[in-house]
């Protein structure tokens, strides 16, 4: 079984994956932040690098594809190949930091990617407000990301609520994450963990369909 957590930028993506590979015994895959060789660069001048750093990501999380693919033991992973596509490369190509020709190639290799690609079998998605990004972001400290500009953080939010709410496919269990603090808080871990096990062992499903993602995120509008 294959599940992916998704969520913006200081979302706790990171944070969730761990506990949850813990609580359930499940093999974790980290998103390569510390390794990655573009990552100071990237944040101090995204036009310059964000083609680099795309492709560094699409190539680490298209291994994991394949890894994921053969496994016969439950992986849970920090971000999904889909998410990194259409969420941040879509963002960096809006906001006109991926030439034409650049974002074009990229699609072109992803498009090759996907056809070996299946969905996870479930998304959690840590939905999170800008303001809540900006605190958490602060809070941890990394040094490369407090060049962050607010009009990115807040683009990266905007991709994430379509991709999640009108143009994923897959399953999809979404936790409002405003106000939880689920890695000091028994009780808030705990809530997600009925609901993860409502969806995967549970008799009645909590996870919703693309139709009612689309009609939540309208009303919300």
């Amino acid at each position: 079984m294959h599940i992916a957590v998704a969520g913006n930028i200081g979302a706790g993506k990171t944070t969730l994956t761990n506990m949850l590979a813990a609580h359930y015994g499940w093999e974790k895959r980290l998103e390569p932040v510390v390794n990655n060789p573009y990552m100071e660069d990237y944040y101090s001048d995204i036009k310059r690098w964000s083609f680099a750093m795309e492709v560094f990501f699409l190539k680490e999380r298209f291994r994991d594809v394949l890894e994921v693919a053969k496994a016969d033991h439950t992986i849970i992973q920090d971000r999904s190949i889909f998410e990194g596509v259409y969420v941040f490369v879509e963002n960096n190509y809006r906001q006109g930091n991926l030439s034409e020709t650049d974002f074009k190639t990229y699609m072109e290799l992803f498009d090759l990617m996907v056809r070996v690609t299946k969905y996870p079998d479930l998304l959690i998605y840590l939905r999170k407000s800008v303001p809540e990004l900006v605190r958490q972001i602060q809070k941890r400290g990394r040094e490369y990301e407090q060049t962050m500009q607010l009009e990115y953080l807040k683009g990266l939010n905007e991709r994430y609520e379509d991709f999640i709410f009108r143009r994923y496919k897959g399953k999809v269990l979404v936790i409002e994450s405003d106000g939880m603090d689920f890695e000091h808080n028994p009780a808030d871990f705990g809530k997600i963990i009925d609901r993860i096990d409502a969806e995967l062992f549970g008799l009645f499903s909590s996870v919703e369909t693309t139709e009612e993602r689309r009609s939540l995120c309208l009303r919300e509008q």
